[in-house]
C-alpha cells in the first residue's frame, strides 16, 4: 500500500493518497481544489487516481473531488447520512450533462481501491452526515485496518468543532444539539483497535477546532488516552460545556465553503492564469469596485498604496484574511512578485476566489501617482502615542482579536469585532470618531485597518498591538 498526506500549511489541510502499487489504482481523500498536484504525485509513483473520497461537506477550502472526477473520471464516494440539508447535490450535474460515477454510502458500507479496503463509518457531531474510512491492506494480508482517515471527526488533541452549525452556516440553536450528537458518536470508538492510526484532515492552526496538536498523525489508542476533548466525555453535560467552550470564530467565508461544496464548485478545469498589467490599467481601477490585493509589506502598503486596496501580505494567514474580506463575487487584481503569482492563485481558489483579472508587478505602485492619482497612506501610531490619544478621547478603540484573546484583557474601552468576521459586524464598529485598531502584535490589527479604511472609516492602527501595550503597563482592562 503507498500513502501520501499532501498538505497545506496555510489551511492547515490534509488529503489524502492512498493507492495500490499492485493494481496501481489510487484514491484521494477529501482533495483540495488544485487538483493536479494528486495527479502528478500519483504518477510519479506509478499509481493512477481512479476514485476521490470526501469525509463531509467542508467548511474550510472548495473540494476537489468534482474537479478530479471531471479531470481524470474518478468515481465518487460521498455519504449519504444526515438530513436532507446534507445531501451533495451536484453528482447528476456533470459538465456537458449526464451524471458522474459516484457510489453514496451509508454507515458500515465498504468499497476498494485495487486491494485496499475502505469503510465507512456515520460519525455525525461536527456535522451531520460526517462519516470516516477505516482503511484496510488486504494486498499485504490484513484483515485489520491499519488506519482511519478521520476527517473532522478526530483530530491529534482535539475534536472537531460542533458549532459550525450555527457560527458559520447560521443556523441558529444547532449547537448544542450538534455537540451532544458528537458525545454519543465518541462511543464508535471503543470499536475500533487502539493501534489504528488517526489521519487527520487538519493539523495546528485550523479554524476547524481550538486546540489542534503539531503533531501530523497519532493512533486511536493515544488519542484516547491523551486527547483532553475525549477526556472531556466523561459526562454528556461536561463535554459539552468543554466542546463549545472557547472555539474560535469562523472565517467569514466557512459558509460559501458549505454552499459550494454542497451544491457543486464550478469546475476549473486547469489553474487560472490572470495576465500582467501595467500602471494604465492600475490608475483606471476603483478599489471600492474590485478588490485590489496588495502583498507587499505593511510597512511599504502604509505608507503609500492605490486608494481601496487591502493588505494581504503573503503569510500562512493570506487565504483566511483574503476570504474574510474579499467576496466571493469581487473581481481581483493582485500586486505581487512574479514569482508569488502561482502560489496566491492557488491560495484564493482554494477559499472560492475564482474572479481573478490580474496583477500589477509592485513596482507599478512607485509609478502610480502622477497630477491625477495619489497614493493613501495609513496612519500608525506606538504605544505612547495611542496612550495619548485614548486617554484623551480622540480615538475609539476596535480590537480585532478573537473574543477569548480580548478577554484575556484589552484596552479601556475597547469594542472587540474579531479580523475575520468584520466585514460581517461592520454595523458594531464604533463611528462616532477616529479608530484605533489593535490586535495582539499589529498584523491582524493592519489588515483590519486597511480593510476599514476602504470601506470609508478614519482609522489608526497600533503598532505592535496588545504585546507592545503590555510591555509600557499601560491600563488594561478585564
Amino acid at each position: 500500500m503507498f500513502m501520501r498526506m499532501i498538505y497545506d500549511e496555510k489551511l492547515a489541510q490534509a488529503a489524502y493518497l492512498i493507492g495500490c502499487q499492485r493494481t496501481g489504482e489510487a484514491i484521494v481523500i477529501d482533495p483540495e481544489r488544485d487538483v493536479d498536484r494528486y495527479i502528478d504525485l500519483a504518477a510519479e509513483n506509478g499509481l493512477k487516481i481512479v476514485a476521490t473520497a470526501e469525509t463531509h461537506i467542508h467548511a474550510d477550502f472548495v473540494s476537489g473531488s468534482r474537479e478530479l472526477a471531471e479531470r481524470v473520471g474518478a468515481r465518487v464516494y460521498v455519504s449519504d447520512e444526515g438530513d436532507a440539508d446534507w445531501k451533495y447535490q451536484w453528482l447528476d450535474r456533470k459538465v456537458g450533462g449526464e451524471s458522474y460515477d459516484y457510489k453514496l454510502l451509508k454507515d458500515d458500507d465498504t468499497f476498494r481501491v485495487g486491494n485496499i479496503g475502505f469503510r465507512a463509518i456515520h460519525t455525525p457531531g461536527h456535522t451531520p452526515e460526517h462519516m470516516v474510512f477505516l482503511v484496510t491492506d488486504h494486498g499485504a494480508g490484513a484483515n485489520e485496518p491499519i488506519g482511519m482517515a478521520t476527517g473532522d471527526f478526530v483530530f491529534v488533541g482535539d475534536l472537531g468543532r460542533p458549532d459550525l452549525l450555527e457560527t458559520a452556516a447560521g443556523q441558529a440553536g444547532a449547537m448544542e444539539p450538534s455537540a451532544r450528537r458528537l458525545y454519543k458518536t465518541l462511543r464508535k470508538l471503543d470499536d475500533i483497535p487502539d493501534f489504528v492510526q488517526v489521519w487527520p484532515a487538519h493539523g495546528a492552526g485550523s479554524a476547524c477546532g481550538k486546540a489542534l496538536g503539531a503533531v501530523p498523525m497519532s493512533t486511536i489508542g493515544y488519542e484516547k488516552r491523551f486527547n483532553p476533548a475525549i477526556n472531556a466525555g466523561r459526562t454528556e453535560q461536561g463535554f459539552v460545556d468543554f466542546i463549545l467552550t472557547g472555539q474560535p470564530e469562523p472565517p467569514l467565508y466557512f459558509a460559501n465553503m458549505k454552499r459550494d461544496n454542497k451544491i457543486g464548485p464550478p469546475v476549473l478545469g486547469r489553474l487560472p492564469i490572470p495576465p500582467r498589467n501595467g500602471v494604465d490599467v492600475l490608475r483606471e481601477l476603483d478599489g471600492r469596485k474590485v478588490a485590489i490585493i496588495d502583498t507587499r509589506s505593511w510597512d511599504a502598503f502604509r505608507a503609500g498604496h492605490v486608494p481601496g486596496s487591502l493588505s494581504f501580505p503573503m503569510t500562512r494567514s493570506f487565504n483566511t484574511d483574503a476570504g474574510s474580506m474579499v467576496r466571493d463575487t469581487d473581481e481581483i487584481y493582485l500586486i505581487i512578485e512574479e514569482n508569488q503569482l502561482e502560489e496566491a492563485v492557488r491560495d484564493l481558489i482554494r477559499v472560492g476566489l475564482d474572479h481573478i483579472r490580474g496583477w500589477f508587478d509592485p513596482a507599478d505602485v512607485r509609478q502610480y501617482a502622477d497630477t491625477a492619482h495619489t497614493l493613501a497612506v495609513i496612519e500608525e501610531v506606538s504605544v505612547e502615542q495611542a496612550i495619548g490619544l485614548v486617554e484623551s478621547k480622540q480615538v475609539q478603540v476596535l480590537d480585532v482579536r478573537r473574543a477569548t484573546e480580548f478577554a484575556g484583557g484589552h484596552l479601556p474601552n475597547a469594542t472587540n469585532v474579531a479580523h475575520t468576521r468584520l466585514a460581517a459586524r461592520m454595523d458594531e464598529v464604533p463611528r462616532n470618531s477616529r479608530l484605533l485598531v489593535n490586535c495582539r502584535s499589529g498584523a491582524r490589527s493592519a489588515r483590519a485597518t486597511a480593510f476599514l479604511k476602504r470601506e470609508g472609516l478614519d482609522v489608526i492602527n497600533l503598532k505592535g498591538g496588545m504585546i507592545a501595550w503590555e510591555k509600557t503597563a499601560a491600563t488594561v482592562e478585564h
